[in-house]
């Protein structure tokens, strides 16, 4: 009976913790909730801001990063239908758009991948590249993050001499001289097929909605 009796308090003990337990986790993500919105919301303005290099300290907090933007960048809807958010750096106090961005996603090699494009105000030369989520193998597909893989994209041409619109991202270790074309990554053709064929959706619908967004 003494038996019995252990493991009937031993069961109710564990069920009670694992209540107090879960009510403690909710709890605590509730109260955090703001602040994990808020970071959440500042990464992505620091991407925006970074690729389209509106100068800012990386060591700038989220309000901080929050108010450089809104103070710097406009968003602007082009098209009907399906609307494409376009952010336009416009250096406080003045009109002349320097960049504009446009977000851009898609399925990775294990998980998605988001970031950001801006282009020169002539919608056609790449200004800068950025990526705010991706879940890549480190060492490999991972390297998209890095500063000398985006680098590259500075610059590049999103139209051809044809008048085709997009970029190609090469094998890894082939020469990229091209006005359209990047080095990909030794040893992550997959994730850099992904990564090409997502920008490439996006420059197709810049490229539809071009009458719009140049007005």
């Amino acid at each position: 009976m003494n038996k019995i009796r252990q493991s009937i308090y031993t069961i109710c003990f564990a069920i009670i913790l694992g209540l107090v337990c879960a009510t403690l986790l909710t709890v605590a993500a509730e109260f955090t909730r703001p602040r994990q919105e808020e970071n959440k919301k500042a990464e992505e303005i620091r991407n925006i801001l970074s690729a389209l290099k509106v100068p800012f300290d990386m060591e700038t907090g989220p309000a901080g990063l929050i108010e450089i933007f809104e103070r710097n960048v406009t968003e602007q809807v082009a098209g009907q239908g399906e609307p494409l958010t376009i952010y336009a750096y416009k250096p406080e106090g003045s009109d002349e758009v320097k960049a504009v961005a446009v977000r851009f996603a898609g399925p990775g090699l294990w998980a998605p991948i988001k970031g950001f494009l801006a282009l020169e105000p002539d919608y056609k030369t790449i200004r800068g590249l950025s990526f705010y989520e991706q879940e890549e193998t480190p060492g490999l597909g991972g390297e998209i993050v890095t500063q000398s893989f985006r680098d590259q994209f500075t610059g590049k041409q999103i139209a051809d001499e044809q008048g085709q619109w997009g970029i190609d991202i090469v094998a890894g270790g082939t020469d990229a001289t091209g006005v359209h074309e990047i080095a990909g990554i030794t040893g992550a053709t997959i994730t850099c097929d992904k990564v090409e064929e997502m920008i490439n959706v996006i420059i197709e619908a810049l490229a539809s909605k071009r009458d719009a967004y140049e007005q």
